[in-house]
């Protein structure tokens, strides 16, 4: 049924935010630490463990990906906006860690996007133009 992917999300939410609270007060911060992306995580393992064991039904699962479609993205957003209130009123040092995460970020694309060697690009060349060569019919030459 589709009610169970919907208790599974909302109970795994309510499970990440108390969690993100209790690792928030045992840090000595007066905020949620992480809940969001710790109700994700759970989320995503348990339903691991329920598809692993054969105990998860298609109904259940449209009911998750309606919710993921609709509900998380909106959460995030609230979590995104409230760092962005807190690092401007923490000062310049929150507003410089927050640029050297985005700057750190963005140079690592191309390391994890897998950017191709130039010997690899070599070779496709070559062997794309050898290729080439063998698909054009040998033409007599007429004098």
């Amino acid at each position: 049924m589709v009610i169970y992917g919907v208790a599974l999300l909302a109970g795994c939410m309510m499970l990440g935010l108390a969690t993100g609270d209790v690792l928030g007060h045992l840090l000595g911060i007066e905020a949620n630490l992480g809940g969001v992306g710790i109700a994700m995580l759970l989320l995503i393992f348990a339903t691991g463990y329920l598809k692993a064991r054969g105990k998860l039904p298609e109904a259940t699962v449209s009911g998750i990906k309606f919710w993921n479609a609709m509900y998380i993205p909106i959460v995030v957003a609230m979590a995104a906006s409230q760092n962005v209130a807190a690092a401007l009123s923490g000062g310049a040092v929150a507003l410089l860690a927050g640029a050297l995460a985005v700057v750190l970020g963005l140079a690592m694309v191309p390391v994890f996007a897998g950017k191709p060697s130039r010997e690899g690009a070599e070779r496709g060349a070559s062997s794309s133009s050898a290729s080439h060569a063998r698909a054009q019919p040998a033409r007599a030459v007429h004098r």
